[in-house]
């Protein structure tokens, strides 16, 4: 017998977005992000986000 509903994750690539405080904090600088503070998972704020898909981003 399989459970899923424990599974809050739809697109592991984004969390979802929070409708109001309180918002969780950025794993990297501890600013306040854009996602709810029950969310399970890695956040990172909108600066945090934007220069980690920089560097992550395909150069050529």
């Amino acid at each position: 017998m399989s459970d899923d509903s424990y599974c809050t994750i739809g697109d592991a690539t984004t969390p979802p977005r929070a409708d109001g405080p309180p918002y969780a904090e950025c794993v990297l600088c501890r600013e306040p992000t854009e996602y709810p503070e029950s969310y399970k998972g890695i956040t990172l704020c909108p600066v945090c986000e934007w220069q980690e898909a920089q560097r992550t981003a395909c150069s050529g």
